[in-house]
């Protein structure tokens, strides 16, 4: 989920509990302009006594220093050349007799076969493979997912993942990681420091991340991993009167110091009231056999700040995480130096040969687009009038006049060989920087138009930025560690954060390093307490993808739909096929398949029950009416035999008229003769409903028996004989038994 990010905000209670005495302090250090900690002038060596770092460390220190200067004096030169050529002043680095610092010949000089003249060209071929190189990498600007390797660390990851772009988007990152793809593109090189600022948040401290300068940052020659290096030091240049009004027990003695590279300014840089403030960590063995990192700060020959003599720290060290709190994401590595070399050094040859055909070819131009004479010194023409092309219609000579004594100098053509070189060498230096035409958004020129085709070409040609953009990812994966590391040092108390989602809700998240820090595990063998720490996994990821990138997205979607993929019929098929795919997204696209086809499953199995209740009820109707017309008919059959059915259809089916009651034809209640069983035939009618005893069948049993034998299928259907009942018949005979047993 995208985080939006604002300022933490800490509440009344947490500022008190900062405040009190009794709170530990944060580090002790302060923090300098530029982010890099610094103590207050409450230091332990004003005060005397025997301190581990001394006058005589510190002399040892400066030396150290002056030994690390040296041996990057050529790397320094590079840095400052690199950014000439940056802002197109390299031909600044050609002296007055036109001799190069790098050995260009003088005849190779821009202007020199018209005596210097002319101001030299300078096209910006180079720039513009920086300037589109850096548009890849700001169109994939890193978001960073925390992942726990344990599940009780669930939460704290989750918690995590929310407030380090909340600590980023403080730190103003997105400018400092803009500022340092700069650097890295140029140079080679981009530094990023990491500190603790005990003075934001009103005194509460936070994290500080900042962009160093790579002529301030001092390694040991010879090591490619910076984090090997004995020592590291960290210069800046600091106003005297600030730096004196700090520490007034150094008044008159800060000025001055290290001399340190500078760059080439436009501007007049006085620097006559700077002072250079060196940030010197080393680490050191402690008696229990630990390494950890101590930070010492000095002006020439004064000690400002030094942790190793403050005892809070002398066995723990400055930062707990015990690493040198500057990353270097590097370019194109180099041996035997932690830093690397950047587009300048591999594309300033073919520049600067662009750029001097480039003058050559616009001197010719001049002289055959300027017409020039031969004119002999006899001919007597007025040069004032033949000069003047204002419009006067007449020039004088004296003499005759032929092509012996004026004729125009007609310099020779250039030939199109030089400007197909030159073209040449401008197609050299796009595929050296990879910096295609398709890459800035061309392509017409080769025939492709479609946006979607254009979009592709740029994914497949940007290999070498994707490349790039991963090894910055692998830098920022570092700076988030020594964030994290920070956090579980310093955050000592509960900060609030407020972290915007996607659809702009947002929510309050308060986190300490609580959280984070080491946990009781339990005892070993001997008794001792064990601790278990927190362990996180980092992953970035893009926070947001360029408008092409969008674009081939959608165009592939589209291909996907038009292909039948998300058709639930088809999603077997589309499964089998997507496992043979790679494209971001790909398992959300996936789970949408998926589900598609769980839908289409329960969809199906929907409409087959719907239509096995839709038979059983055509069934069932079905039945009815059989059933209704086996009624009509056996109602027929016994009017026909002289027997009456019921009085009346819309009754109960299967139910006889009452005894006594009148029947169609004259037939009495007791049989067609309607004399009652066991009379005579001239007796009277037999007894009534009132008179029949409770066992007495409700039809006479002569009347079933005559209609059993008259009618044997209807019967059985009725009457339950041993033919095979429908479920409707079934209910027929159901209704009837009580009457008629």
């Amino acid at each position: 989920m995208k985080k939006a990010t604002t300022e933490a905000t800490v509440d009344r209670e947490t500022r008190r509990a900062a405040a009190a005495p009794s709170a530990p302090p944060p580090a002790g250090a302060d923090c300098a302009p530029a982010a890099m900690p610094e103590e207050s002038p409450r230091s332990s060596l004003a005060s005397g006594g025997s301190k581990p770092i001394g006058q005589a460390e510190l002399a040892r220190a400066r030396e150290i220093f002056e030994s690390y200067r040296r041996g990057r004096a050529n790397f320094e030169k590079r840095i400052v050349e690199d950014e000439l050529w940056w802002e197109l002043r390299h031909w600044e680095l050609t002296d007055r007799e036109g001799r190069s610092r790098r050995g260009t010949c003088s005849s190779c000089a821009p202007g020199a076969a018209s005596g210097g003249t002319e101001p030299p060209p300078a096209s910006a071929w180079l720039f513009n493979a920086i300037l589109n190189k850096h548009a890849d990498a700001m169109d994939n600007y890193p978001e960073p997912a925390v992942l726990p390797r344990e599940r009780s660390d669930e939460g704290s990851a989750r918690i995590l993942s929310s407030v380090l772009p909340v600590v980023l988007e403080q730190n103003r990152f997105e400018e400092t990681y803009a500022d340092a793809w700069w650097e890295k593109l140029k140079h080679g090189t981009a530094a990023y420091g990491v500190f603790w600022n005990s003075e934001k948040l009103n005194g509460l401290g936070d994290i500080d991340i900042v962009g160093l300068d790579l002529l301030n940052l001092f390694w040991e020659p010879g090591i490619t991993d910076l984090q090997k290096s004995a020592n590291l030091f960290i210069t800046e240049l600091r106003d005297t009167g600030e730096l004196e009004a700090r520490y007034p027990q150094y008044a008159g003695r800060l000025g001055g110091g290290t001399d340190v590279k500078e760059y080439l300014y436009d501007d007049t840089v006085d620097n006559s009231g700077k002072a250079v403030v060196t940030d010197w960590y080393y680490r050191r063995a402690t008696p229990s056999g630990r390494t950890v990192l101590h930070y010492a700060k000095f002006c020439g020959d004064c000690l400002l700040y030094a942790s190793e003599n403050e005892e809070a720290y002398r066995e723990r060290g400055y930062y707990d995480h015990g690493m040198y709190p500057v990353v270097l994401d590097v370019l194109f590595p180099e041996k035997g130096t932690p830093a690397g070399f950047g587009y300048v050094a591999i594309c300033k040859d073919p520049q600067r040969f662009i750029d001097s055909l480039s003058a050559n070819i616009r001197e010719t131009a001049m002289m055959n687009t300027r017409r020039r004479f031969f004119v002999s010194t006899s001919t007597g023409i007025n040069e004032e009038e033949f000069l003047d092309w204002s419009g006067r219609p007449l020039v004088h000579v004296e003499g005759d006049l032929g092509d012996a004594r004026v004729r125009e100098i007609s310099p020779a053509p250039l030939s199109g060989v030089y400007l197909d070189v030159m073209r040449m060498k401008v197609e050299e230096m796009k595929d050296t920087a990879s910096n295609r035409d398709v890459n800035s958004g061309g392509g017409a020129g080769n025939g492709v138009t479609a946006a979607a085709a254009i979009a592709a070409l740029q994914e497949a040609g940007n290999k070498t930025s994707r490349d790039m953009i991963a090894a910055s990812y692998r830098a920022h994966t570092r700076v988030t560690e020594l964030c994290i590391e920070l956090m579980r040092q310093f955050y000592d108390f509960s900060r609030a954060f407020r972290v915007t989602g996607k659809d702009g809700d947002f929510s309050f998240v308060r986190f300490s390093n609580e959280l984070i820090r080491d946990r009781e595990a339990g005892v070993d063998a001997d008794g001792e307490t064990l601790y278990r720490r927190p362990v996180f996994d980092l992953k970035i990821r893009a926070q947001r993808s360029n408008p092409f990138s969008r674009m081939e997205r959608n165009a592939r979607a589209q291909e996907l739909y038009g292909a039948g993929f998300f058709r639930p019929e088809n999603a077997q098929a589309s499964l089998i096929a997507l496992e043979m795919m790679d494209f971001e997204g790909i398992d959300a696209v996936r789970d949408q398949v998926r589900q598609g086809q769980t839908l289409a499953n329960q969809l199906e199995q929907a409409q087959k029950e719907l239509e096995q209740a839709r038979r059983e009820a055509q069934a069932a109707r079905q039945e009815a009416r059989r059933a209704s017309q086996e009624l009509a008919m056996t109602r027929q059959r016994m009017a026909r035999a002289g027997m009456a059915p019921g009085p009346s259809v819309s009754g109960p089916v299967g139910q006889a008229a009452p005894m006594g009651a009148a029947r169609p034809g004259g037939m009495g209640p007791s049989g067609p003769s309607g004399a009652a069983r066991g009379s005579d035939p001239g007796s009277a009618p037999g007894p009534g409903p009132a008179s029949r005893s409770p066992a007495q069948p409700y039809l006479p049993v002569a009347f079933a028996k005559a209609h059993s034998r008259a009618f044997p299928a209807s019967t059985g259907s009725i009457m339950g004989s041993g033919v095979r009942r429908t479920g409707y018949q079934q209910r027929l005979a159901e209704r009837s038994r009580p009457r008629l047993g």
